[in-house]
Order: C-alpha cells, then structure tokens, then sequence
C-alpha cells in the first residue's frame, strides 16, 4: 500500500510516517520544512521538497497513492492573529489542494489532521463531537475550515474522508529550535527543554488552565486506525486522553523551578474530551499516561 503524508517532517506527521513504514507501507512524505526538520523524516520514505500552496507542483506525485494524511500546517494560536493571511494559506489553500489532488487521483481515504481548537471555550465538559464550535482565534477558524472542505469532498466529490481532532499532543520531536514558532510549541516539550537547560518553567497566567493532553504515539496509532474505518463519506473524531491535567501539574512533575508570565489571547481555558466515539468505531483508545509519557518524551530529547 501506498501512502502520503504533508508535514512528515513535522512533529505530529514524522511519528505517523513511523508507524506506516513500521506497518509495511511505501511512503512518500511531502514537506518544505517550514516548521519540520529533515532529520524527523524516516529514512525509509520517500522525500518531497514542495509546498502545499503550489499546486500543481503536488499534483504529480498524488499519483497510484492509497491513502493521504494530511498533517501538513503552520501551527499555534498567537502567530495566526499576527500573520492570518500567511496561516490561511498554508491551512487552508493548503488542505485545499491537497483534497484537489487526492479527488484527481482518486484517492481511497483522506485522514486530516484537525484541531480541537474548533470548540474554542465550550463550557459543555467533556466534549463530544456533536457540541458547540466556538471559534476563537484565525488558527482554530482556519483548521475547521479544512475540515469542512473534506466534508464537501466526501459528500459531493465521493473522497472519503476522516478528521481526527487532536487534544494537547506531546511527545518526542514536538520542539524544533530551529522552528520560529517552537515558543508555542507543546507545553511539555517547551518544559522539558527549558529543565535541560537549567531554567524556570514559564507558564502563562496563574496555571491552573486545564488540557486534555494526549501522547503523539497514540494520535500516530489513531491515523492507523482511521484507515481500517470503513465509512462512504465523512467522519469525524476526538482524539485525546480522556482525562485533563493544569499546566502546573505538568510543572510540578518536570521541575521545582518556575516563573509566571502573561496569559496568551485566544486559548481555551479548559479542554477535556469526550473519546467514546473513537473507541467504538475506531477501536482505539490511548495507552499512555501522562506521567509515562513525559518520561519516554524526556528520555528522547
């Protein structure tokens, strides 16, 4: 079988690349490094330079592809309210184009990576799939607006598609120095790094904001168990831990030295979701916790 992912040089899309070459794939991993790193991309795949924002320039390689994953983005909340015109770009023309080439090459499934940023401050905890949107920053606004182009194409261009909407992922590769938005990058990975180094773990306004943080082993197991879902047209699903921790119990498990600075605009104050769905049809549940996670994450950096 044959697979694509976009951003498979990134943090979330390298570990899916992992898991499909570990499964026997052929993959082809479309990146231009943006906010990935060549050295996340497994050297078993195949790898494209190139821009989902150009495209004819993917196009050609959509050829006798089985499956895409879309993971490709520019990430985080604060940089989409300082350049929202560049973000659409990329999450929106980008995932676009994707669909366009996946439609013409009549690929078998289309798995995107979307965002639980959609439900914004939904005061209904824990959250299904069915709640409210709330959209509350141009990044959460743009990744639901790819998610609603794969409902178009799923529903009238008959591309079937799934959307994973990932909770607080964390894990190995989520912090690139090289980056410039790794400062919003996961809380953890920013924490790890800032232990190593010997200083304070910053934490924006009084802490006690919670997240529903899930391991990027289990979101990369989640794409896996997408391919095995049999659907026509669309689904969607939350992708998390089930269980929600505060920024300072994150803290207090890395490290004693702290500082706090301001909070950031846009950011949900809670998250926790709803995962039945994704255990019944999807057959799959995470199998990491977060203190065993923060542990396999440290012991990779």
């Amino acid at each position: 079988m044959k697979a694509i992912v976009t951003g498979g040089g990134g943090f979330i899309g390298s570990h899916v690349v992992d898991k499909l070459i570990d499964g026997g794939f052929d993959v082809k991993v479309i990146d231009n490094l943006s906010t990935g790193n060549k050295a996340n991309i497994n050297s078993k795949a195949d790898f494209i330079f190139a821009d989902i924002r150009k495209l004819k320039e993917i196009e050609p390689y959509f050829k006798d592809i089985d499956y895409v994953f879309h993971a490709a983005a520019l990430p985080r909340i604060l940089p989409s309210f300082e350049d929202p015109i560049l973000f659409h770009e990329v999450n929106v023309v980008g995932t676009l184009n994707c669909l366009i080439a996946s439609h013409k090459n009549k690929i078998k499934k289309f798995i995107y990576a979307a965002s639980s940023s959609c439900y914004g401050n939904n005061f209904k905890i824990p959250t299904t799939e069915n709640d409210k949107i709330n959209l509350i920053n141009p990044y959460a606004l743009q990744k639901y607006e790819g998610e609603l182009y794969c409902r178009l194409f799923a529903e009238h261009l008959n591309l079937p598609s799934i959307s994973l909407r990932l909770f607080n992922v964390y894990g190995p590769k989520s912090f690139n120095d090289d980056d410039k938005y790794n400062a919003y990058s996961s809380v953890v990975g920013i924490f790890l790094k800032q232990k190593r180094e010997g200083k304070a773990l910053t934490i924006t306004g009084d802490g006690n904001q919670k997240r529903d943080f899930v391991h990027v082993y289990d979101v990369a197991r989640a794409n896996i168990a997408a391919i095995k879902y049999k659907l026509k047209e669309f689904d969607f699903f939350n992708i998390a831990s089930g269980k929600n921790h505060s920024v300072n119990e994150i803290a207090s498990l890395i490290s004693d030295k702290k500082r706090y600075v301001p909070p950031r605009p846009g950011e949900a104050r809670l998250t926790l979701a709803d995962i039945s769905k994704a255990k019944k049809l999807l057959n799959w549940e995470p199998l990491i916790n977060l203190e065993e996670g923060i542990k396999i994450t440290e012991k990779a950096l």
